[in-house]
């Protein structure tokens, strides 16, 4: 649905009437913001899907003072909706703070809090991590922000548990996620979480992005290093691998694709994607489960087999190490729609 935002800077839009019923999701717009993280919730959650036979989100953009909000380029988002409405909705979203340095307003910290006590699902996009955390939410959790902000984070609130390293992170109530477009990522992992894998996966082709990114922030860190020439040739094989899951795949194998030795195909894939290509493979069946895990009842042993794992024990015990659960409980968890999944890197946590 749209947000009822005006960014013309004209007279204040009357609020207007919204059905009750619905999941209503709040982002905050805060003055100086770039419109990129808002724009993203406002096009996973924000948009009509009518093709969906699901209740879909009803999304409102506050800010701490309704009105005109001042956004980088010299444009004026504006909106009817402050913090009540941001403290009332299920689900709030911050994706950013004006200064990573500075505290959350008195006024926004009672209602993050107030949210949260009622019940509500917290999220953060890159540095509005901060804002959860000054708000002490984050006390003794774990969470994510920007791989350029996370040793600020974890000096200012010590209490915080800071991964760096993941593009997102879901410890249940509170999601937290690395910059601007893992965000995306996030948004897409909770419309998994609320609606199931087909959804998301068809909100994901619409977005014209993957359903799960691999990897973590550290390929995207800054490093001195020249564009490798030979990362197409590494894409490549990684296209056609993803093609054959279910069979037999060896480095060697992958290594000879990319017309390169396997020595030599390591060492361009490391670099490509901060892993290895049995760790990337192994995640990747993981991932190819999920879904037959989610829509089908197929037994655990035919799963294995259909992603490419020689044994049920070989696939219990990776999916345990990729998803921290077993395969059991996280179909119970998804199917049944039972409560919050945990998820860190995408992969569901008991707790």
């Amino acid at each position: 649905m749209p947000t009822h935002a005006d960014t013309t800077g004209s007279r204040p839009l009357p609020t207007p009437r919204r059905p009750a019923a619905a999941h209503r999701v709040a982002v905050l717009a805060y003055p100086g913001m770039s419109v990129f993280e808002t724009g993203i919730v406002t096009e996973v959650f924000g948009l009509a899907r009518p093709e969906f036979d699901v209740d879909w989100y009803d999304l409102v953009v506050c800010a701490e003072r309704p009105g005109p909000v001042p956004v980088v380029g010299g444009a004026s988002l504006h909106t009817p909706y402050g913090l009540a409405e941001l403290a009332e909705a299920r689900t709030v979203i911050v994706p950013g703070v004006p200064d990573v340095t500075g505290d959350p307003s008195p006024e926004l910290v009672t209602a993050l809090r107030r949210a949260h006590q009622g019940g509500a699902r917290i999220m953060s996009i890159c540095s509005g991590a901060f804002a959860l955390a000054g708000a002490g939410l984050l006390d003794g959790r774990r969470a994510t922000t920007h791989w350029r902000y996370a040793e600020l984070l974890a000096r200012r609130y010590p209490r915080v548990t800071v991964d760096p390293d993941v593009l997102y992170l879901d410890d249940g109530d509170l999601l937290t996620s690395a910059g601007s477009a893992a965000g995306l990522d996030l948004c897409v992992h909770v419309v998994r979480r609320d609606h199931g894998a087909a959804i998301a996966n068809a909100v994901a082709r619409r977005l014209v992005i993957p359903p799960h990114r691999d990897g973590g922030q550290a390929q995207f860190v800054e490093a001195p290093v020249p564009a490798d020439p030979d990362d197409d040739r590494i894409a490549r094989s990684i296209d056609r691998a993803l093609a054959q899951l279910a069979e037999p795949l060896s480095v060697a194998q992958l290594a000879g694709w990319a017309h390169m030795s396997s020595r030599t195909y390591l060492r361009h894939f490391a670099r490509a994607t901060g892993t290895s290509p049995i760790r990337w493979l192994i995640d990747q069946r993981v991932r190819a489960s999920l879904t037959l895990l989610e829509e089908t009842d197929a037994p655990v042993e035919q799963v294995a087999r259909a992603v490419g794992f020689d044994t049920p024990v070989t696939y219990r015990h990776h999916f345990g190490r990729v998803m921290l659960t077993s395969p059991s409980a996280y179909r119970r968890a998804f199917r049944n729609r039972h409560g919050p999944a945990d998820v860190a890197r995408g992969a569901l946590r008991p707790t």
